[in-house]
């Protein structure tokens, strides 16, 4: 019979082992990255490139997303463009029968810190029915904030907060952005001019700043939170998006990223004030959750291509 020692010595080494096999695995520390998309502007966004229209920049991205197996993503409606833009309203009707949600993004995309909070509200009111018809018993309670603006004064947030929470709204956040909307206007005239060599610049700056950002936002979060949380990608409907879409949804996978609902990101403790509003406002990026744990922001990434400039 062995005797206790010699047991005890090669249960030590088979500890000893493992933790070397586990070591020598490859390190993944991506496990955790997790990105819920979602597209703002609905059902138009920026310039039109000659040849397009709006619903088949909004079937490309259906496309892909569906490709790519990816759980549906909100889509946040200004109602206004059904107006302006009549021939981009089936958009609505090819998002949802798709299985993708929509969102209030307020009628006129009014900007609250620069109007009456009455006025907001009655913006904000007048996108209610347009969303109800389109989803039904389905939930539409979530608003994203035109411009991200969320009140100019302690007053005016606490104001709005007690009213959404009122009807029922929760606040879909931004953690990661990397200024998609900014790519679509000189893609338009850059297809209008026929140049490629502009097409080409642009996309890849697109999806260099895309990659910057995703590297940059989870600097933050580590440094904020100490670890990764799952991410809200802001995104728009435009015609680049479309196009690029396929290879941004690629590089983040290569990046260890996986695609999560808005709802499953933001269950998450991180977004606990955008989804109980009788709370008190809170840090709704991780930009403002550093500043408010006092720790210096890093410098932020910055495009690699004047955009103002190209084809013109």
């Amino acid at each position: 019979m062995k005797s206790a020692v010699y047991l005890y010595r090669e249960f030590l080494l088979f500890v000893l082992t493992a933790l070397v096999a586990i070591a020598a695995l490859p390190c993944s520390s991506a496990s955790a990255q997790q990105i819920a998309f979602t597209w703002d502007d609905l059902p138009s966004h920026s310039s039109l490139p000659p040849g397009q229209n709006r619903v088949e920049i909004a079937k490309k991205i259906i496309s892909a997303m569906q490709a790519a197996h990816m759980p549906p993503a909100y889509g946040f409606v200004n109602g206004a463009r059904t107006e302006d833009e009549p021939a981009s309203t089936p958009v609505l009707k090819e998002w949802r029968d798709a299985g993708q949600p929509l969102g209030n993004h307020t009628w006129s995309h009014v900007n609250l810190n620069e109007k009456t909070l009455a006025d907001w509200e009655a913006d904000l009111l007048k996108d209610e029915p347009l969303l109800q018809a389109y989803m039904g018993k389905s939930d539409w309670h979530w608003i994203r904030f035109p411009y991200l603006a969320e009140g100019d004064t302690p007053e005016k947030r606490i104001a709005v907060r007690k009213f959404l929470a009122g009807r029922g709204y929760k606040i879909a956040a931004v953690t990661m952005s990397f200024g998609d909307y900014m790519f679509n206007e000189p893609y338009a005239r850059c297809v209008a001019r026929n140049d490629s060599a502009g097409i080409a610049q642009l996309e890849k700056s697109y999806l260099g700043a895309a990659e910057a950002a995703f590297d940059y936002t989870r600097e933050l979060s580590k440094a904020a939170n100490g670890r990764d949380i799952p991410y809200v990608l802001l995104m728009h409907v435009g015609a680049l998006d479309a196009q690029l879409l396929p290879r941004l949804l690629d590089l983040y996978r290569a990046k260890g990223a996986s695609f999560v609902s808005l709802e499953h990101a933001e269950g998450d403790p991180f977004y606990r004030n955008d989804l109980d509003l009788s709370l008190p406002a809170s840090p709704d990026t991780l930009g403002q959750a550093m500043q408010a744990r006092g720790l210096l922001l890093p410098p932020q990434p910055t495009l690699d291509l004047d955009l103002s400039t190209i084809c013109r």
